[in-house]
C-alpha cells in the first residue's frame, strides 16, 4: 500500500449521551429492552421524525471535546469489534465514488448502527472518521465500518446500499467479521449470536437475494474464536456481470492485519484516565502509540473519565486503536492495512506498547497477498517480550472463505518469563522503524504455515482447506 499526507482538519460534531462500561443510559435501556421483533429495516428517506440527537454508548466514558454530566457507573463494555467492509466495482459510478455520500448520509448510517461520528480528517485517498464506538474509513470505492459496544453494525447495511445505487454503484464484495464477545447477552438483536445475524441477512427483504453469501467460523468453538461472513461479487465469483467499461481489476497485494488485546498490564492502562493524560494527544504520546504510526497523521480523542480512539491515515492505508481501560473490561485493538514485508516487528512493538496477558491476531487478504509474505504474523510459535513475559501460541485456525480469500487466526497467551532466554533475546523496543530487526522465526511460504503443538516442542504443517 502507498501513502500521501494530505492533511485534514479534526472536526467535532455532536455532543454525546455516554454509557461508560456497563452504564446504561435511557436509549440504551429500552435498546436492550425491546425484542426487536421488527425483521426488516423500512428503507427511510425522511429523517424528520427521528431522533438525531446522536446518543450512544461509548467505551468508559463521553467524549472530552464536550463532556455531559454523568456519573460514573464501573461495569462491562464489549471492547471486540464487529467489522464491516464493502466494496464496490471501480469501474461503474462516478469517479470519487462513495466519497460522493454526503454528511447526512453517513450520520444516518451511523445512527442505524447506534454509533455518531466524533472526529473526521481526510487525504487524497481516504476520509476517516473517529466514532463514538470506534472507526468509518471511506474510500472511492471501499466502507470499512468498525463498532464496538451495544452496536448494530448490519442495520446499516441495507442502507448504505441504498446509497451507493443512488450514485450509479455497483457492488463488489461484502465482508462481516467478529470475535466471540465477552458479554453477548447485553447485544440488541440480531448481534447476540453469530447465527442471527445469518439469519438477518438471510432473511431480509433488501439483502437476502442481494448478498448471497457464507459464514465461516475459525478457531475453536469453545475457546476464542472468529466468525466471518462474505459474499463475493467480484470477477471470480459466478455472480459477477461484465459491463461496457468492464476494466479486469489489478491483483490485490492487501492485507489486513488485527489485534484484539486482552488485560493490559495495569501500569498501561493508567494511561488511559484522563486523571492521568487529560487529552487524547498525551495518552498518544505517553503510551508510545505514536511510534506504531510514523509519518502518519494522527487523529485522536479520549474518553471522560477513561478510554480512547485513535485513527492514521498515511498515503492509502489506515490504522485505528480503541482501548477501554477499566480491568473488568481491559481491552486494546489494533487494526491496519498497512503493506509491509513482514509484520512481526509490528507485532512486537504493540505488544510492547499494551502488554496485554492474552491476544487475538488476525490477518486476511487474497490469495495472493498472502503469498507474497515469506513469513505470516501467525508463522511465530511464542513471541519473548524481555522484563514482561513470553506469549505462546494456543491455538491456530486458517481457511479460505471463498475463491480467493484467505483468513488466519492465532491466540497467544502470556506465561512466566524464563531466565534462560534473557541472554539469547533483543530487547524489544518500540521505534519509528515497524521493520526493525527482531529475532526470526521459523516459518513456510505460500499456503503452508508451521504450527506448534500446545504444550510440546514438536512442529506440524497444516494447510488452508
Amino acid at each position: 500500500m502507498g501513502v500521501n499526507l494530505l492533511a485534514g482538519i479534526g472536526h467535532f460534531l455532536t455532543p454525546l449521551s455516554k454509557n461508560h462500561c456497563g452504564l446504561m443510559n435511557n436509549d440504551t435501556k429500552q435498546t436492550l429492552g425491546n425484542s426487536d421483533a421488527q425483521l426488516h429495516d423500512p428503507v427511510v428517506a425522511d429523517h424528520s421524525d427521528e431522533d438525531t440527537s446522536g446518543s450512544a454508548s461509548t467505551p468508559c466514558g463521553s467524549v472530552t471535546d464536550e463532556p455531559p454530566v454523568v456519573d460514573f457507573v464501573p461495569g462491562h463494555f464489549e471492547g471486540p469489534e464487529k467489522t464491516m467492509e464493502v466494496w464496490f466495482r471501480p469501474d461503474v459510478g462516478p469517479e470519487n465514488g462513495l466519497r460522493n455520500l454526503t454528511r447526512e448520509q453517513l450520520d444516518y448510517l451511523c445512527k442505524k448502527a447506534k454509533c455518531a461520528i466524533v472526529h473526521h480528517i481526510s487525504n487524497q485517498h481516504i476520509d476517516s472518521y473517529i466514532l463514538s464506538e470506534s472507526s468509518l474509513f471511506v474510500y472511492k470505492h471501499r466502507y470499512i465500518m468498525k463498532t464496538c459496544g451495544t452496536t448494530t453494525l448490519l442495520r446499516c447495511l441495507d442502507s448504505l446500499l441504498e446509497f451507493a445505487d443512488q450514485l450509479g454503484m455497483e457492488l463488489s464484495w461484502v465482508g462481516y467479521s467478529r470475535k466471540n464477545l465477552m458479554f453477548p447477552d447485553a447485544q440488541p438483536w440480531p448481534h447476540s449470536s453469530f447465527g442471527d445475524e445469518i439469519r438477518y441477512i438471510q432473511t431480509h427483504e433488501k439483502l437476502q437475494n442481494r448478498l448471497r453469501g457464507q459464514g465461516h467460523i475459525l478457531g475453536p468453538i469453545t475457546d476464542d474464536h472468529w466468525f466471518v461472513y462474505v459474499a463475493d461479487h467480484s470477477e471470480t465469483s459466478p455472480l459477477f456481470k461484465r459491463t461496457p467499461n468492464y476494466v479486469p481489476a489489478p491483483a490485490s497485494n492487501e492485507r489486513t492485519l488485527n489485534m484484539m488485546m486482552f488485560d493490559m498490564a495495569p501500569e498501561v492502562a493508567q494511561n488511559f484516565y484522563q486523571s492521568n493524560c487529560p487529552t487524547g494527544k498525551e495518552m498518544t504520546v505517553k503510551s508510545g502509540i505514536n511510534h506504531l504510526v510514523p509519518g502518519a497523521q494522527i487523529d485522536e480523542t479520549s474518553f471522560t473519565p477513561c478510554g480512547y480512539s485513535m485513527n492514521a491515515i498515511l498515503h492509502d492505508a489506515y490504522s485505528t486503536i480503541h482501548i477501554t481501560p477499566e480491568p473488568q473490561c481491559s481491552y486494546a485493538s489494533f487494526e491496519t492495512n498497512t503493506s509491509l514485508d513482514n509484520y512481526n516487528p509490528l507485532v512486537r512493538n504493540v505488544l510492547t506498547v499494551f502488554r496485554p496477558q492474552r491476544f487475538v491476531l488476525t490477518m486476511f487478504g487474497d490469495q495472493a497477498a498472502i503469498d507474497g509474505l515469506k513469513v505470516l504474523p501467525t508463522d511465530v510459535s511464542s513471541i519473548v517480550l524481555p522484563g514482561f513475559g513470553v506469549f505462546n501460541r494456543t491455538s491456530l485456525s486458517s481457511t479460505k472463505v471463498d475463491s480467493e480469500l484467505c483468513c488466519l487466526m492465532a491466540v497467544y497467551t502470556v506465561a512466566a518469563f524464563p531466565t534462560s532466554s534473557l541472554s539469547r533475546s533483543v530487547a524489544p523496543r518500540v521505534s519509528g522503524d515497524v521493520d526493525s530487526e527482531i529475532p526470526s522465526h521459523q516459518s513456510s511460504s505460500n499456503l503452508q504455515a508451521i504450527a506448534s503443538s500446545a504444550g510440546s516442542g514438536k512442529e506440524r504443517s497444516y494447510t488452508w482447506c
